[in-house]
């Protein structure tokens, strides 16, 4: 369709392909409501990287999904395939979340970063940590499987805490055979490869054989995973909510700690769609400066970020005015980016909370005070430890 059609989009699960005029993929994204996730991109203020894309959007096409697991999933494989320039955190191998299925006799099945492993098998990439997190929990209750390294594999004396909540399948205590195991494990597999159709016909194949030979528990173990897969109740998988039209949106808050420019540090946190993504923190020792300088320590701080490849946000806010918002303008400058800076300041009288700077409606105050309160406790952690250690020596 035409990117001016998007208000004829489905009020329904999927991804959405956003195209160029040469018809080339340069967005992938997914949605629990498609009509309103595409809607934002057209309604509601953005910074200027978003700006450009929306700005360069010809035609969206969208593929429905049964449900917001099956659009994540479809999301992952569609990046990898297509490679859209504007899925940013797709450019760096530190930056993104991969399933991985170790190569062990009884495979593990991990959230990981970087280069993938000599053996094994990877999904992804997944651009939000916390709906690969959310979508982790629900695939363990329909596949259950084993976090124990191999050396573990039917040692305990007594089951281990998940296999109590139905999550390990027993190889704690070497309840389950391999090839029992294997079958979880091959599951998961075609569904993390976008096979559940496939899947779900031989789970059924898997449930008559059963009853045919009167295995009546097996058969009802089928049963109950084919109804899961069916019934997905993914309504955490890919909040939307409403303070924030774009609920993907990366905002990263920083805040310096010191005591008259000792044992100075500074901290960045990661809010993705509203929500701490705490795999993206950082911590910072200030190198440059000795003397109490908050300003020019949160110019350091954020310059030696942006030489990382990490993503980039669509917001930054700091702890402070307009001099530590004028600080970080600079850094970015020096860098040739653009990305709009927010500062929080006490309101008059000390009550309340004032905002300065390049305010993108892109998440209401509430989110970011909650930044910033997330920085300032992350920062006075890392000055503690790091004043701590320095007494002792």
């Amino acid at each position: 369709m035409k990117a001016s059609e998007y208000k004829t989009l489905p009020d329904s699960p999927g991804v959405y392909l956003m195209k160029d005029g040469s018809g080339a993929v340069i967005y992938v994204g997914k949605a629990g409501n498609l009509k309103r996730r595409v809607s934002s991109y057209f309604l509601a203020a953005h910074d200027a990287r978003i700006s450009k894309m929306v700005s360069e959007i010809k035609t969206i096409d969208f593929i429905g999904t049964a449900n917001a697991l099956e659009a994540l999933v479809l999301e992952a494989k569609l990046i990898k395939e297509k490679n859209p320039p504007y899925n940013v955190r797709e450019k760096d191998d530190k930056s993104f979340l991969y399933i991985e299925i170790t190569g062990e006799k009884f495979p593990r099945v991990m959230l990981v970063r970087g280069k993938a492993a000599a053996s094994g098998e990877r999904f992804g990439p997944f651009t939000s940590s916390g709906s690969v997190r959310e979508a982790m929990k629900i695939l363990r209750r329909i596949f259950q499987w084993s976090v124990h390294p191999e050396s573990r594999i039917g040692t305990f004396k007594k089951p281990c805490f998940d296999y109590e909540i139905g999550l390990c399948p027993g190889t704690c205590i070497g309840e389950i055979s391999r090839r029992d195991y294997m079958k979880n494990i091959r599951g998961l597999r075609m569904f993390l490869m976008g096979k559940k159709e496939r899947l779900l016909l031989s789970l059924k194949k898997e449930m008559e054989s059963a009853a045919k030979k009167l295995d009546f528990e097996e058969a009802e173990r089928m049963k109950r995973r084919i109804f899961a897969l069916t019934h997905v109740a993914d309504a955490a998988l890919l909040g939307e909510p409403d303070a924030t039209p774009e609920s993907g949106e990366r905002i990263e808050g920083y805040d310096i700690s010191n005591i008259s420019g000792d044992s100075a540090v500074g901290s960045m946190v990661v809010f993705t769609g509203g929500v701490p993504d705490k795999d993206e923190y950082r911590k910072f020792k200030i190198r440059s400066i000795a003397s109490p300088n908050d300003v020019g320590m949160m110019k350091e701080m954020v310059s030696r970020r942006l030489k990382n490849h990490w993503a980039l946000p669509s917001l930054i806010l700091v702890d402070g005015g307009v001099a530590q918002v004028n600080a970080v303008r600079e850094a970015l400058a020096e860098n040739g980016i653009k990305i709009p800076v927010v500062g929080m300041v006490k309101g008059p009288d000390r009550k309340g909370t004032d905002l300065v700077g390049d305010y993108v409606k892109i998440a209401d105050k509430k989110v970011l005070e909650r930044v910033r309160d997330e920085a300032h406790k992350f920062a006075i952690g890392y000055h503690r430890a790091v004043r701590g250690r320095k007494m002792m020596e």
